[in-house]
């Protein structure tokens, strides 16, 4: 600044702070002045936020709980603000799939993210911003590569990728795996055990293979797998707040480098096959996208063109598609199966009643193992270990429930709150598998089981859905056949779950495992 006689004045610390406060306040006013509403709507209702935060700092350790709440006073519809981005937060089953299955097309969108630009190099089908053309073509072809080669029972094919196999034969070296550390230590943590076992059967489908479970560079990445669902959760402060991403986040280094180093793992895979791929022989996943993408290259009228890296990307997107949702819910399973001894013990009876104990279970026994199934379902409900969906984007102005919703608003989907729901479930904090039985128990009650949301709904629905249902069912069918599971005498068993993009339980290093023949 310069002074009347023309001297200059030194601008002091608290003049400089005053007005950068000014400025931000003057953008964040402007960024959040509200949009013309179209009359016949209303404007969206919500809480006053902190200027230049909003509800960041409301939102705390447990978002979840805290837009459950904010929802009982505002409606299945409202909007909250982190830092100066307007969030639209949908509650209530009937709202959810009003906007994700019968609006589906104004909901489909991502919002373009700090975290999402990371995965998969932006690229991402199930993070990315893309939701034309290119992206539901791109997502058909990695639903029909994955169910080709995860559900089909054609002897006569060249592939040998069956889900059912590969599921058997990682349960059955879990099983000799929890015996032996049984007969070692007397006790182990199965979270370490399972998530390689899952991550096996994925890469069977995926690549042809398994590895080990000491498999330094598997076993690597799987460990920082927490690390990504730190970030990438829905309400991460530096996807909202551009100043935080100069600052010090070892969680989102941690982010980028996993993200970067699974990358570099499935394109060092994806080239090897590569070198080895015979068109008359299709192996795997890999292959058949490797086929197509040869096929469309000879072929004019192709509809899609898959390029050697949007190869690496889309099996990239199935292996995460795959991987974590499994893994969380065995692990959650689990610990319910320990604190409800009784409800453990009535699966097995089922088990014993319609299967036996000399063949292994299959997925064709699904009808016959109703209260399995019911627990199951449970476990997702209660669980609820997704509490939102990746978040989604408005790709046009529209109205839901009578409120003004313009284009490009991200948009939060509270399945938890859908799963927690007094007037869906009545008593909600209950752990009661029963619920989703007929009367009698004969079987699932269809109804019931629909509520459940965990997978998302309509044209982002989760693609590792179907064959995540599968892995779940039996990969606890097998196990619970062959195995009792408790925890040491005196141990503690925290349920208490740890928010993310999926919610995760306290490792317990306290499991004991007995064969039941």
């Amino acid at each position: 600044m310069i002074s009347a006689l023309g001297f200059p004045i030194p601008l002091s610390a608290t003049w400089l702070l005053l007005a950068s406060a000014v400025f931000c306040l003057v953008f964040w006013v402007t960024g959040t002045s509200k949009s013309q509403v179209p009359k016949g709507l209303k404007s969206l209702p919500g809480p006053w936020g902190w200027p230049l935060l909003g509800h960041v700092l409301t939102l705390g350790k447990n978002p979840h709980l805290v837009l459950t709440q904010l929802s009982r006073h505002y409606g299945d519809v409202f909007q909250i603000r982190l830092g100066s981005t307007p969030v639209v937060v949908l509650s209530g089953l009937n709202t959810v799939k009003q906007a994700l299955v019968r609006q589906g097309d104004d909901f489909k969108g991502r919002p373009n993210l700090y975290s999402f630009s990371f995965v998969n190099n932006g690229q991402s089908i199930t993070f990315g911003t893309d939701s034309g053309p290119l992206w539901a073509a791109r997502r058909r072809l990695a639903q029909n590569a994955l169910s080709s080669f995860s559900l089909a029972s054609d002897p006569a094919s060249s592939s040998s990728c069956y889900l059912e196999d590969h599921v058997s034969h990682e349960a059955e070296h879990l099983i000799r795996t929890f015996q032996e550390l049984m007969a070692k230590k007397g006790h182990f943590d199965p979270y370490r055990y399972v998530v390689v076992s899952v991550a096996n059967v994925i890469c069977a489908m995926l690549f042809g293979r398994r590895y080990d479970h000491d498999h330094q560079e598997l076993v690597s990445l799987i460990d920082l797998n927490n690390e990504f669902g730190e970030v990438a959760a829905s309400g991460n402060p530096a996807d909202f707040i551009p100043l935080l991403r100069y600052l010090p986040n070892p969680a989102m280094e941690s982010f980028k480098d996993l993200n970067k180093r699974f990358f570099s793992f499935t394109q060092k895979i994806v080239k090897e096959h590569y070198r080895t791929f015979e068109k008359g022989y299709i192996r795997d996943v890999t292959d058949s996208l490797i086929k197509h993408y040869q096929d469309d290259r000879l072929d004019e009228n192709a509809n899609i063109q898959v390029s050697d890296d949007k190869i690496t990307e889309i099996v990239l997107d199935l292996f995460g598609a795959g991987f974590d949702t499994v893994t969380t819910a065995i692990s959650w399973s689990l610990m319910y199966l320990v604190t409800n001894p009784d409800i453990q013990k009535r699966v097995q009876q089922e088990l014993d009643t319609e299967i036996g104990r000399a063949r292994p279970p299959r997925f064709s026994d699904r009808p016959q193992l109703p209260y399995l199934e019911a627990f199951i379902l449970e476990t997702f409900r209660h669980a609820s270990f997704l509490p939102f969906t990746i978040p989604h984007s408005t790709t046009r102005d529209t109205s839901l429930g009578g409120f003004y919703i313009p284009k490009g608003h991200c948009v939060f989907v509270n399945q938890w709150q859908v799963n927690h729901d007094p007037e869906l479930w009545g008593d909600p904090s209950t752990f009661r598998p029963e619920r989703f039985l007929t009367p009698g128990g004969g079987a699932v009650d269809k109804a019931q089981a629909e509520k459940v949301l965990l997978f998302g709904l309509g044209k982002r629905r989760c693609l590792g859905e179907n064959i995540g249902r599968l892995e779940v069912f039996l990969f606890l069918a097998m196990l619970l056949q062959q195995l009792e599971f408790t925890v040491t005498p005196g141990a503690t068993v925290d349920m208490t779950p740890i928010y993310g993009l999926t919610m995760k339980h306290a490792r317990c290093e306290h499991f004991q495992a007995k064969l039941r023949f």
